[in-house]
């Protein structure tokens, strides 16, 4: 089935005759959000997920009455669907999803799903990094400005979800490249880029090319009514913003058709601005003035008064896992930015460092260059502790620095190591560069492993 004929009919599915069939692949917080709002909009939904489903997932699902099965995909409920939502997590190379590409069956998001039954103005956060503060930021002002607004996307409750429980009237939605890559027909209002750096290459054939047009789909279908608010000093952004105007076609990623054209109301900023306008910032680092920037620029635009801007601006208590401080002990300080999984977001922490940094790297690699950030390492850091399962390509990296380095296999053994090596005035950095699979559940138990054992 071919999505660019199918599109326009997709609505409400229940008809005297018949009803569309919605297969949803994997049932954590986006699947089961989408599940239960494709029951309510009348479709029959089948939920699968090739991994176990974690209790309180599966209570929701049978309490909805909605059929689902863990452990297996079974290939002739998912290939009979009209429609399949997967999660964002799910690679277009998983073998199920190749048969549905190969059938020609539509593949969609959870965001473009549940965009479709929604009345919300949206304002979308999407970037290398900075998308979760940003994000954060807005949902904060939008909260003190007093409209109904629901935060969703990346973080937060399924989007989804929140949409079959009530919708609201906006929604601030933290959007990654992979959420984006299966968007067709979604339309931010308010589209915010951060920034575009090499990140997550190996899901896309190792070519940055590839990871930018996914990026840039934050833009498509936006029209002269619709803003986007952007990063000018980027390196990428205001030369893709030309090549599209230019006519250009971005190859599409197996599971979607190519993005659309965009032509919104553009609103570049630059970081002068921020001393410019006089604004202060309650969190630390420059990357973190671009952050309030972007947020300021786009609030504003929607008609949030100056003067709530600014002192929400001050009075925000930032974001966990982000430059989060946990403690100061015998005159070290430790800081938690275990959401720095790109060397980028590594790098934009240790420029925000003004003392001697011993810096907790490693992870699940993501074909990461560290020598773009090497100058960097051996400006800030004192000493380099290394946290993964397989430290090989960061002793290749940073050993010649000479800088003192420990290698370490669990967050225990890492504090531990750090206590040794830090002394008083120094700063103990936990920003990764990569993912925390090999070791961890997730980005956020790495984090709270570290809040823990370095208060303890």
């Amino acid at each position: 089935m071919d999505y660019n004929n199918y599109h326009g009919s997709f609505g409400h599915c229940n008809t005297q005759d018949t009803m569309k069939k919605i297969a949803i692949l994997g049932a954590a917080e986006s699947g089961v959000g989408t599940a239960i709002l494709a029951q309510k909009e009348g479709w029959e939904v089948f939920v699968s997920d090739m991994g176990l489903i974690k209790d309180d997932y599966k209570k929701t699902l049978t309490e909805h009455n909605l059929r689902w099965e863990e452990g297996k995909h079974t290939a002739e409920e998912i290939l009979s669907a009209d429609v399949v939502v997967k999660s964002p997590g799910i690679p277009d190379t998983a073998p199920m999803v190749k048969q549905l590409i190969e059938k020609g069956t539509p593949i969609l998001s959870e965001l473009e799903f549940a965009h479709k039954y929604s009345r919300g103005k949206t304002v979308c956060i999407t970037g290398s990094n900075g998308k979760t503060t940003t994000t954060t930021l807005i949902y904060h002002i939008m909260k003190k400005w007093g409209v109904d607004v629901g935060l969703a996307g990346n973080i937060g409750r399924s989007y989804a979800l929140q949409v079959a429980e009530g919708d609201h009237d906006w929604y601030v939605l933290e959007i990654s490249s992979f959420q984006l890559d299966n968007m067709f027909d979604f339309r931010a209002d308010v589209a915010i880029l951060m920034n575009i750096t090499p990140d997550h290459l190996d899901r896309y054939d190792f070519n940055f090319q590839n990871y930018i047009d996914s990026k840039m789909r934050i833009i498509q279908n936006q029209n002269e009514d619709n803003l986007f608010v952007y990063w000018q000093q980027d390196e990428h952004i205001g030369e893709e913003l030309e090549k599209r105007m230019e006519g250009y076609a971005p190859q599409p990623t197996p599971s979607s058709r190519p993005a659309a054209e965009g032509n919104p109301a553009l609103c570049p900023f630059q970081d002068r601005d921020f001393e410019t306008l006089g604004l202060t910032f309650s969190q630390m680092g420059q990357h973190n003035k671009r952050n309030a920037l972007a947020a300021f620029m786009a609030m504003k635009s929607i008609g949030v008064p100056e003067k709530l801007i600014r002192e929400c601006l001050e009075d925000f208590p930032g974001v966990e896992h982000r430059l989060e401080r946990v403690c100061e002990r015998d005159g070290v300080l430790w800081l938690n930015d275990s959401k720095a999984t790109n060397v980028d977001a590594c790098r934009v922490a240790l420029e925000a460092m003004e003392r001697p940094t011993i810096l907790i790297v490693g992870g699940k690699d993501k074909g990461n260059d560290y020598s773009t950030i090497a100058d960097l390492v051996k400006e800030k850091c004192c000493g380099l502790c290394y946290l993964g399962a397989d430290n090989t390509k960061l002793h290749e990296s940073f050993d010649s620095l000479g800088l003192p380095v420990r290698d370490t296999h669990s967050m225990k053994d890492c504090v531990k190591a750090c206590r040794e090596m830090a002394k008083a005035g120094d700063t103990v950095l936990l920003s990764p560069c990569c993912a925390s699979f090999d070791l961890f559940k997730n980005m956020e138990d790495r984090g709270e492993q570290f809040r823990a054992e370095a208060k303890g």
